[in-house]
């Protein structure tokens, strides 16, 4: 089995990216970030999906991007609610961190590189998400040629491959794959806003984008939203996807 290093958030995202490589055949190397974040919420989940899917290793690595900050995510900016469709298609909205899967991948790349992978994994996806230019195909391949004259390894004739399976699936698509390969749902967390008991918002994009994947595959949503005590949670997207 080779060894592979995959990015770990604690989202369905994530966890199914992780999913893919272990039926791979890949000997898993999780790794996850606690950069600043507004919660700790999400690294408890990545803890317990690596933990139920089996990886050999997992690491949570502290930075802290909240010295740039920059983001909704890092510093005190509000999370947008409540937007449709066409308002996250768009423009970069203000939870965009910057280039956090830049850095992410770096380290990923210096793991990869120590323990001798090749194979770096990230569940990145083009089609449902916010328009983050961190998750698109052209960026995968840059850095895949970046890591190829940038380490030690590559220039000695190692060839990494950075995978992003899910770059071109939609939501609900990504979802029943999942379900394919086991992924326990109530592992997860997607929400950028949580209350300190971990529920949902129900009313940011991530939110919004995973109640939207569940409701067109037609499976249940374990998520605890507090919209949901509105009726609020299922309605759908407002303009095009």
């Amino acid at each position: 089995m080779k060894p592979a290093v995959v990015l770990l958030s604690g989202g369905v995202d994530s966890a199914t990216t992780l999913a893919i490589a272990k039926e791979e055949g890949y000997h898993v190397f999780a790794l996850s970030f606690r950069y600043g974040q507004r919660h700790e919420i999400e690294i408890d989940s990545a803890e317990q999906v690596a933990k139920s899917l089996g990886v050999s290793e997992h690491r949570v690595i502290e930075i802290d991007l909240r010295g740039f900050g920059g983001s909704a995510l890092t510093d005190t900016t509000e999370v947008p609610k409540n937007r449709g469709a066409d308002e996250m298609a768009g423009g970069i909205p203000v939870t965009y961190v910057p280039a956090r899967n830049t850095i992410f991948l770096s380290y990923a790349l210096a793991w990869a590189e120590v323990i001798g992978a090749h194979d770096i994994f990230i569940g990145v996806n083009a089609l449902d998400y916010s328009g983050y230019p961190d998750c698109r195909p052209e960026f995968i391949a840059q850095f895949e040629k970046l890591a190829r004259v940038a380490t030690k390894a590559g220039v000695n004739g190692v060839h990494y491959r950075i995978h992003a399976p899910l770059i071109e699936m939609t939501k609900a698509q990504i979802i029943r794959k999942a379900v394919e390969l086991g992924v326990q749902f109530s592992l997860t967390h997607s929400c950028y806003d949580p209350t300190p008991d971990g529920r949902a918002c129900g009313e940011c994009d991530s939110c919004l984008l995973r109640a939207k994947g569940f409701r067109e595959a037609g499976i249940p949503d374990p998520t605890r939203y507090i919209s949901l005590e509105r009726g609020q949670v299922d309605r759908p997207l407002r303009g095009r996807y």
